[in-house]
């Protein structure tokens, strides 16, 4: 009588060990990229509300002066506060008298306090584009 093979020989047993290894290390990476992207989505959801104070006073024209956006004050003719606390992936918020939108991320949960910059523009007919910049660009966490 002849013996049947049980199990697996050693190089089926490689050869699965190194297709696992292979894509856990492209994997992880991508896991990780997908993962910083989704938290600095919280850094451009904190930047909403402001962006949309800016287009409301310049549809309304209460911060127009000679034909660009100019003397806006959070707090103040309906533009909004800044927060006393920030959401947790956020480390700071700040809009100057232009408009400009700045929102830094926080330093932790694979975020280096990256900077989403937002400049306005006001052309004529009351319509405001929007410039994004700032050090998310380089990092490919934002769109430019």
């Amino acid at each position: 009588m002849k013996a049947t093979q049980k199990g697996f020989t050693l190089i089926e047993l490689m050869i699965v060990v190194a297709i696992i290894g292979i894509l856990a290390a492209i994997a992880i990476p991508s896991y990780q990229d997908y993962t910083r992207k989704a938290r600095f989505t919280e850094v451009v959801n904190a930047a909403a509300p402001y962006k949309l104070g800016v287009e409301e006073c310049s549809q309304d024209g209460s911060c127009i002066a000679a034909g660009a956006i100019a003397g806006i004050t959070t707090g103040s003719n309906g533009f909004p506060a800044l927060p006393s606390s920030y959401p947790a992936n956020v480390a700071s918020i700040a809009v100057s008298g232009a408009g400009v939108i700045t929102v830094t991320a926080a330093n932790a949960n694979g975020l280096t306090g990256e900077t989403y910059i937002l400049t306005p523009t006001y052309s004529v007919g009351n319509s405001v584009t929007w410039a994004v910049s700032g050090t998310c660009t380089a990092s490919a966490l934002c769109k430019s």
